[in-house]
């Protein structure tokens, strides 16, 4: 069997990266390949920890090894197959461990175990078994459909609670679900109606998770504010950090304190501005580039080294000769990229080799000038609750429209920005999220002070709006939460905005509109159960949307 990959949402006519040498991603087929046999491995490992757990034996690290193994395999994370195969070991080796563990308390061996918990294969079968366990294994097209709804889900989970967990911050609900949800996705005797069950299941667990990060990154930097944040260059070399890991910059921004370094972010990191502690650090100068798809020609320019803590890693082409100052750290990787290794006992990753490389390149050519303003979290939009309340009487506010989620490369993504420039002067948009790059640069105005953008901050950020929308709920004594004047116009691409979806599903929004497709991992049968129940829809084009919004 050769590569099938259908998880973002650039996949090829939006079926599914098949019969191909490489993905539409970049990703080559034997890297697909080993990554399926990656998560087919987590799914042993999470079936018999969950076994554990019901048995009344919990090891809450396995959820982190589950979370990190999942997290590298979301799109654009990593492209290093040695660092693949490294965690495929870790997670054999583990779930081995367990069994025999488990074997011991409930005295009897594993023999009617899914295949996935008992595999036994070595280093040089990698390849061959690798192609016999990915996405097209499971034959019935809904089942396969539900299963991997639920396993993109947990990668986005897996995303945010690896993020939280680097700050010691964690949930045993959650970590027990990462097991649950996970082994579920190999149970032969869950019917379709048990598995859309845990569809909605994988939501709540994805608000719990949000929850968990937003606590773990507020109460460590504390809570965003309204800030304006620079868009050109100094005089000094610089370092790019980019992805979304707050701990990374933490620990970059004491190293290169005094050393004459600038630190710029990049696409997603952009909100670490909105930060309390990061405004102490005067090196801290602004943001460079846009989103990630951007970062080719951006990196180029750029000069100085790249950290990239988290996806998104656009593979690089012959034209580009930054690879000697491309690092990445965490759970990304790429050939010819300089890893920085994860923490030992939680001291501050080790970044001079970083530091020493930036301080031979020239300072970064500028892009632009001007801002960007952002820092509109649920905090700080709460704070200002009645002021809102108070447009919306009167008038001067008619409508909120959530356009938050993932930007991509396809010229279809304009969409978003011609919805930005043509939504009536009373309408203002709640972001977070790269998707905020199609529009956060124009110049939209305000309504009564208020900023008719209002930037909540990275992906996960969307439960600050899912926060706001509730709270503005309670404030208009509404019933139902889709009676408020909030329409959503989302984009996505990869996990973590399925995670994001699955949670507002989860918490009762309903008449979604997604685009610039619906997710291809949908069969038609099942993307009409979710149609039906939610009034999920896809982008059509901007007047015709905003007419509907305004309706």
């Amino acid at each position: 069997m050769s590569m099938f990959c259908y998880q973002c949402q650039e996949t090829a006519r939006n079926l599914g990266c098949k019969d191909m040498n490489r993905g539409v991603c970049g990703k080559p087929e034997s890297l697909a390949n080993l990554m399926d046999l990656l998560i087919y491995s987590l799914r042993g490992l999470a079936h018999v920890s969950w076994k554990l757990i019901q048995n009344g034996k919990y090891h809450a690290n396995d959820s982190l090894i589950v979370m990190q193994g999942l997290f590298t395999t979301i799109t654009n994370a990593n492209y290093d197959p040695e660092a693949i195969i490294a965690l495929i070991d870790q997670a054999i080796a583990l779930r081995d461990k367990r069994k025999e563990e488990l074997c011991e308390i409930v005295k009897a061996n594993c023999d009617k175990c899914p295949e996935a918990a008992t595999f036994q294969i070595s280093k040089d079968q990698y390849d061959e078994f690798a192609a016999k366990v990915g996405v097209l294994r499971t034959e019935n097209e809904d089942i396969r459909s539900l299963r991997e709804t639920i396993t993109y889900g947990l990668k986005g989970i897996a995303a945010y609670g690896d993020h939280a967990a680097m700050l010691g911050y964690s949930d045993d609900d959650v970590n027990k679900y990462m097991m649950e949800g996970l082994a579920a996705t190999i149970n032969d005797d869950l019917s379709a109606d048990d598995l859309v069950g845990y569809v909605l299941k994988t939501g709540e667990y994805a608000v719990k998770v949000m929850v968990l990060l937003d606590k773990a990154n507020t109460e460590s930097y504390g809570t965003p504010e309204p800030t304006r944040v620079k868009l050109g260059v100094g005089k000094n070399p610089g370092i790019l950090i980019s992805g979304h890991d707050l701990r990374d910059l933490e620990d970059l921004l004491i190293q290169t304190q005094g050393k004459g370094i600038d630190v710029y972010t990049h696409g997603e990191m952009l909100p670490a501005h909105y930060y309390p502690a990061f405004k102490k650090y005067d090196h801290f100068i602004g943001n460079y580039g846009g989103s990630w798809w951007h970062q080719l020609e951006e990196f180029q320019s750029f000069n100085g080294p790249i950290l990239m803590t988290t996806n998104c890693i656009v593979p690089l082409r012959k034209e580009q000769t930054y690879l000697d100052r491309f690092f990445t750290t965490g759970m990304t990787g790429y050939p010819g990229a300089i890893h920085i290794p994860d923490r030992i006992d939680d001291k501050p990753k080790d970044f001079s080799a970083i530091v020493e490389r930036a301080l031979k390149c020239e300072p970064p050519i500028q892009l632009e000038d001007g801002e960007i303003i952002g820092g509109f979290g649920h905090g700080t939009v709460l704070g200002m609750a009645d002021k809102i309340v108070e447009a919306v009487k009167s008038g001067a506010i008619r409508r909120f429209v959530v356009m938050a989620g993932c930007d991509g490369r396809m010229p279809s993504r304009n969409y978003f920005t011609e919805v930005a420039k043509k939504l009536p002067k009373d309408a203002v948009i709640l972001t977070a999220g790269c998707a905020k790059y199609r529009y956060i640069k124009l110049d939209l105005g305000d309504i009564g002070g208020i900023p008719r953008v209002l930037d909540a901050g990275q992906c996960n950020d969307s439960y600050s709006l899912a926060v706001i929308a509730l709270a503005l709920k309670d404030a208009f004594g509404l019933e139902d939460i889709n009676d408020l004047p909030i329409s959503f116009d989302l984009g996505w691409y990869e996990q973590k905005a399925v995670a994001v979806l699955l949670a507002l599903l989860y918490l009762g929004f309903k008449n979604i509109v997604v685009g610039p497709t619906l997710p291809g991992f949908l069969s038609p049968n099942v993307a009409k159960v979710i149609i039906d129940t939610f009034g999920l829809k896809q982008i059509t084009n901007p007047d015709d949307d905003i007419a509907a919004m305004f309706a």
